[in-house]
């Protein structure tokens, strides 16, 4: 079991497979793009598979989502999920993308055992895809949620980041959409988690700006906190049902106390918070020939200092030095 000294136990593992992406969105990172990790010092996919099986074996993981980077990148993905899928007691499989190689891959993920899959789209207009992402995708995007939802990947999640200027005016657009296409769409607000530092407090949009604006269209319910758990979106019932909305309030509403996610990163560090400035080598452990009990010691150590909150409403609150494309989102 993963617990820490608050009593919070781990169930959710989010595996990070790539640090790598092909879009180049505003709130990740910078135009140039990043210095991706090298080839040697990412997980294989036998190393990757090894650490689920842990995971889910001996340390009570029972949902795994699979993240980047971009993973629909890593080559050996359909591999993955068909041996993690294998595993007794099967997990729970899902994968967070941006839905660009969606259309060619959906099929092979669902036969190889994925559940449902959350794609990233912030606009429904293209002329704005492209200055938010800084790539002419957006076509490609849509054809990836087609193929998603065709092939049975469902529920299909959409996520979506309000950025002022650019599509902060999009939010009851973007709902009338995923309603009409039986999406669950869920907000986020912007987080400090971008390469180059840039994320500031003044000005982003908030949970309240994105309820407030929906409301313009839409009657909203809340679903209340028995229906959320440990999920990290507030859900609202859409004009009665059945379709619903959520918001991921990391900033202006967190919900670390109830938190039961572990995350491991594409180069095999294990990363108790999404904002944590401390990570544990899981890598080097696998590579000296360490057995599963040592690997599963470390991994319970790591997630034991789990921090009460994220800090973000510290005033010396800093920045992940990693952003999120090398984290994991």
């Amino acid at each position: 079991m993963l617990i820490d000294t608050y009593g919070r136990v781990a169930t959710d593992l989010r595996v990070s497979l790539t640090d790598k992406c092909n879009l180049r969105c505003s709130y990740c990172m910078p135009e140039e793009g990043l210095q991706w990790l090298a080839k040697p010092d990412l997980l294989s996919d036998d190393e990757i598979v090894r650490l689920i099986r842990i995971a889910v074996t001996d340390l009570g993981i029972t949902e795994v989502r699979f993240t980047g980077g971009e993973p629909l990148l890593r080559p050996g993905l359909v591999g993955i999920v068909e041996r993690c899928a294998a595993l007794e007691p099967r997990p729970k499989m899902s994968l967070t993308t941006n839905g660009i190689g969606l259309k060619r891959t959906a099929a092979a993920l669902k036969a190889a055992g994925l559940d449902r899959v959350n794609v990233s789209l912030d606009t429904l207009r293209p002329e704005v895809f492209k200055p938010l992402t800084r790539r002419d995708r957006h076509d490609d995007v849509l054809n990836g949620l087609d193929a998603a939802r065709a092939a049975g990947l469902t529920p299909v999640k959409i996520n979506t980041v309000l950025m002022p200027g650019l599509n902060d005016d999009e939010a009851p657009d973007l709902l009338a959409w995923a309603v009409a296409n039986d999406y669950e769409l869920r907000f986020i607000e912007q987080m400090p988690l971008d390469a180059q530092h840039g994320w500031k407090r003044d000005g982003m949009i908030t949970a309240g700006d994105i309820l407030q604006s929906l409301r313009t269209r839409f009657t909203l319910t809340e679903e209340g906190e028995e229906e959320r758990g440990s999920a990290p979106a507030e859900r609202w019932i859409v004009d009665g049902g059945p379709h619903r909305v959520g918001v991921i309030a990391s900033v202006t509403r967190p919900f670390c106390a109830a938190c039961d996610r572990t995350r491991l990163t594409a180069d095999g560090q294990v990363r108790n918070c999404l904002f944590a400035r401390e990570e544990t080598d899981l890598r080097a452990a696998l590579r000296s020939e360490a057995p599963d009990e040592e690997i599963a010691r470390l991994w319970k150590l790591a997630m034991w200092g789990k921090k009460a909150g994220s800090g973000l409403d510290d005033p010396t609150f800093l920045q992940p030095d990693r952003p999120m494309s090398a984290i994991g989102g």
